[in-house]
């Protein structure tokens, strides 16, 4: 053998050697940070090996955007169990891709890749795309007031206790004002139709012994909205009480844009630089069973970064799982969240979620936040809430290799708004409670079905994914 060759062969070893040695390193050294995030026994003997697919027809139901059908997948890497990480990770990667048609006419395309602890290092990465058109969105106001009772956006004298009167109220047939037709009804006078394309980036690195992990992304957002004067909708009689169409009058958000109450009405390009401080020490993150979550996020928009809007949120949040000493799986999950936005600029539409590195949470009301209300019933600049559920596993089975776990979860919701942080208090809170039906499938993919009561509505919402 020449000695060139024997050089070069000397060389590849090294070479070979360093890098697995690095590879073992990185591994050692994530290793070192994660094991309180180990998952139970009884969870991990569950754990399915290799990469295999969930999909399920999407049959969601909700009071706002009605009945939807479509298609919901997750692709899951879990890797095998000789795998350092395997019973540490809910995966090694995960790819999600829902498509999703309303009978309110909304539609959704969202794609989502996430891999935690990137080739086995302390970096997680996210990549999610959404592009999706809503005709069936909520406005309700955008200040405290709207804690108040239902208010007719054409007479706001007029007030009503449950959301049943209110929109029976809404559709009954009056006489048109400047601007608009003979006759109108306000059927879809809260509503308005928004349209969004979405791409976000996130990176997280896991600091000192791994609880801790530090944040940073990168979101743009096209987005236009549309509200209803003119168009056809249902209507009620006044006299007959019979059923029948008419033009819709003047919408509430379109009023409250033209008095300077709000702005965004006209929507435009959003660019947001995305920073939090996390803290998370569950144990298995699409249903725990013991550990905390605690989260300080921001989003910061401006036109330095190309926006055209400037404005700047605050969401904290915290959450607790603790497994109870009865039944086979029986978890107490609790969660507390507060959120601000600074900015006299702020958009309309930033007041209607907070922004979570765990997802977007709708507030205030709905199946993430009040389930006993409507999406965006009660919207302001600050804002808390909390959440509570009783998890309780009933049984489980396995059909061929998947597997299926059942459950009930009672739960208690409340919060409120405000104009000022500086006022946020525990006065004048809307709360609501209500049962759910759980069934996991292969553990990490939840069907979730909530029935929650409020002195207001009674409402159902079928989805994926525990509320959190």
């Amino acid at each position: 053998m020449s000695q060139l060759k024997l050089i070069k062969k000397i060389l590849f070893c090294f070479i070979l050697t360093i890098s697995t040695y690095s590879i073992n390193a990185q591994v050692n050294d994530t290793l070192s940070f994660v094991k309180s995030k180990r998952m139970s026994d009884d969870d991990l003997a569950k754990k399915r090996e290799g990469t295999f697919i969930t999909g399920l027809p999407d049959f969601s139901s909700d009071p706002v955007t009605g009945f939807g059908f479509g298609l919901r997948s997750n692709v899951y890497w879990n890797g095998e169990r000789t795998n350092p990480l395997f019973a540490y990770t809910p995966y090694l990667a995960k790819l999600k891709a829902n498509a999703a048609y309303y009978t309110s006419n909304a539609r959704e395309l969202i794609l989502s890749l996430d891999v935690p602890y990137y080739k086995g290092t302390r970096w997680r990465f996210k990549i999610d795309f959404k592009a999706q058109q809503n005709p069936a969105n909520l406005y309700f106001g955008s200040t405290e007031s709207t804690l108040g009772n239902l208010r007719l956006p054409s007479n706001e004298n007029i007030t009503f206790s449950t959301y049943e009167a209110f929109d029976k109220a809404r559709k009954t047939l009056r006489p048109g004002g400047i601007g608009e037709a003979s006759f109108v009804t306000d059927a879809l006078s809260n509503r308005f139709r928004e349209t969004e394309y979405m791409l976000n980036l996130k990176g997280d690195y896991a600091i000192g012994n791994g609880k801790w992990r530090v944040m940073g992304g990168y979101e743009i957002q096209n987005l236009s909205y549309k509200t209803f004067e003119g168009e056809e909708a249902e209507a009620i009689n006044p006299n007959s009480g019979e059923e029948t169409t008419a033009p819709n009058g003047f919408s509430l958000l379109q009023r409250d844009f033209n008095q300077g109450l709000i702005s965004g009405l006209n929507g435009g390009w959003i660019s947001i630089l995305q920073t939090a401080l996390i803290y998370d020490t569950r144990d298995f993150e699409p249903d725990p069973t013991k550990g905390y979550y605690f989260e300080i996020a921001n989003e910061y928009s401006g036109k330095y970064i190309g926006s055209q809007f400037d404005f700047n949120k605050l969401f904290i949040q915290a959450r607790a799982y603790q497994k109870l000493p009865f039944g086979k799986r029986t978890v107490i999950a609790g969660r507390f969240g507060v959120g601000n936005i600074f900015g006299s600029n702020a958009p309309f539409f930033e007041f209607q979620d907070q922004w979570s590195p765990e997802g977007s949470i709708n507030a205030l009301g709905g199946k993430q936040s009040l389930r006993g209300y409507r999406a965006n019933r009660f919207l302001a600049r600050s804002t808390w809430f909390t959440n509570i559920e009783i998890r309780y596993r009933i049984a489980e089975t396995k059909l061929g290799k998947q597997r299926f776990a059942f459950g009930v979860a009672p739960f208690f919701d409340a919060g409120t708004v405000r104009d000022e942080w500086q006022n946020l208090n525990f006065k004048n809170i809307r709360y609501s409670y209500g049962l759910g039906a759980r069934i996991a499938w292969n553990q990490s993919t939840i069907l979730s079905f909530d029935y929650g009561i409020s002195k207001e509505d009674k409402l159902f919402y079928i989805g994926i994914g525990q509320a959190f």
